[in-house]
């Protein structure tokens, strides 16, 4: 891990993601709550997945104490479920934001059934364009042959 971070959010119901990055700086990350809770969710865009498209997802609070790995090429965004949330993460890669790519929360792509009210989306996370998948797949598909030479 290269990069440790840290997103403070005031509110229940704040969103955080959808993001990931292309390579050469895809990005795993290990996430975890030091205060409050989230709802997190992963979403595997490796092309050539048997569970391509598809996510998961898991509660993790400052009381479970649980984490979550996130590998490279999956798509990571967190929705808090208490105020004053506090979560901690590090990231292999740094954050490269021409590489940087994400979808909203919202898109229909992936139909995720968030368990709160969405209260604050930040402006840059709100106006993501569509998940195109067949773009997208062409894109990380791509993006990983030339990084693997």
């Amino acid at each position: 891990m290269v990069q440790g971070n840290i997103s403070q959010s005031r509110s229940a119901g704040t969103m955080r993601g959808v993001h990931y990055q292309l390579p050469p700086m895809m990005e795993a990350k290990y996430v975890r709550v030091v205060r409050g809770a989230i709802y997190d969710v992963i979403i595997d865009l490796r092309p050539w997945s048997d569970t391509f498209l598809e996510h998961i997802s898991v509660e993790l609070t400052a009381s479970n104490r649980m984490g979550l790995y996130v590998p490279a090429m999956f798509a990571h965004g967190f929705q808090t479920l208490s105020d004053d949330t506090e979560v901690h993460y590090l990231v292999s890669a740094s954050y490269t934001p021409g590489l940087e790519r994400g979808f909203r929360y919202d898109d229909p792509a992936f139909d995720i059934d968030w368990p709160i009210a969405i209260e604050v989306v930040s402006d840059k996370d709100v106006t993501w364009p569509d998940f195109d998948p067949e773009s997208a797949a062409a894109e990380l598909s791509a993006a990983y042959s030339n990084r693997m030479g």
